[in-house]
């Protein structure tokens, strides 16, 4: 039943004040985003329960806008495994490219969460194992029904953190800023010092005694090249794999060998690849130095010992890798033989 004509003229001035009033507020909270956005360096907001009540868990009319929320604990900077210093620099990075590219934006917010500070935030968040990235878009309607970022979204550091943004929110990131290796103040006085070294380095170079002149440093070029080609180190760079891990069952125990294809630890590419670089280096010496003695009982038990060392050191890599992956190697005679 419609309300009569007199009652609607008097609820008309009170609906358009309810509207004005939810336009002002939301409007407020994106002015007092904008604010402490302004003074992080980055432009991530810290926040704490007080402060996600505020802005996160308003009414969604209040909130017109998007927050990315970092999850944070620092007691747990310290396990490798996890990555949450490295993922928070990405992260800032990430904020701090969406703000060049978008300066003044009131639909997204970059902010993160301690854990120390807000146990309740992350109760309310359901969140309870980091790395952890949430989106609170202004259609959520409760913290726990927010988007989480899957982990898959970790894999390339900022770039993937920032499509998983684009394909959510539709807004352009941009490209990822980062800041330069060297700044300009360095780079002039890199250029100063290299000018003042040409004359010596000219003169040094005309006389044959500069480091690449010495056979020495190119044999420990070699060595080192294919210490880090056997070992994996490569791999370790690009997959940002870690040295060691933290045993779940033990804390104080750290875990240098992964049982699995699935994943490697630096510690185990770099044992293996010290046994390469052993056998490799014995095969060497045999070759270059022992043939040069003139001894023949010093020759034989060189020899004797290069075997055993040899076998010890080839047993040892085929065992790891039957451990690691279930891969064995089997002996094959020829068939006349059987």
């Amino acid at each position: 039943m419609a309300p009569p004509p007199h009652l609607r003229l008097l609820l008309l001035p009170l609906l358009l004040l309810a509207a004005t009033a939810t336009t002002a507020s939301a409007d407020d909270l994106v002015s007092e985003l904008q604010s402490l956005r302004a003074r992080s360096p980055s432009g991530v907001i810290h926040l704490t329960d007080t402060s996600v009540t505020r802005f996160l868990s308003a009414p969604s009319a209040r909130r017109p806008y998007s927050v990315l929320v970092f999850f944070d604990a620092a007691s747990l900077h310290s396990k490798p495994d996890l990555h949450l210093p490295q993922l928070r620099t990405e992260f800032a990075l990430l904020s701090a490219s969406f703000l060049a590219h978008n300066p003044g934006s009131g639909e997204l917010f970059f902010a993160d969460i301690e854990f120390a500070e807000s146990q309740h935030s992350f109760h309310q968040f359901g969140v309870n194992s980091l790395p952890h990235i949430r989106l609170i878009r202004p259609e959520h309607s409760s913290l726990g029904g927010s988007e989480q970022m899957d982990q898959s979204h970790f894999s390339r550091l900022a770039d993937s953190m920032s499509e998983f943004v684009e394909s959510r929110t539709g807004l352009e990131v941009g490209p990822i800023v980062r800041p330069p290796l060297l700044s300009r103040n360095q780079i002039i006085l890199l250029g100063i010092l290299f000018l003042i070294s040409i004359p010596f380095m000219i003169k040094r170079i005309v006389e044959g005694e500069t480091l690449l002149h010495d056979r020495r440093v190119w044999m420990a070029g070699a060595l080192f090249v294919y210490f880090f080609s056997v070992s994996g180190g490569m791999y370790g760079i690009i997959r940002h794999t870690p040295m060691f891990l933290t045993d779940r069952q033990d804390p104080d125990k750290l875990v240098f060998f992964y049982q699995g294809s699935g994943m490697q630890l630096g510690a185990e590419g770099f044992a293996v690849g010290f046994l390469y670089t052993l056998v490799g280096l014995m095969i060497a010496g045999v070759t270059h130095l022992l043939a040069r003695v003139e001894s023949l009982q010093t020759q034989r038990f060189a020899m004797l010992a290069v075997m055993a060392i040899g076998w010890w050191a080839v047993r040892k890599v085929v065992y790891l890798d039957n451990w690691k992956t279930g891969y064995s190697i089997h002996t094959f005679w020829p068939s006349s033989w059987r």
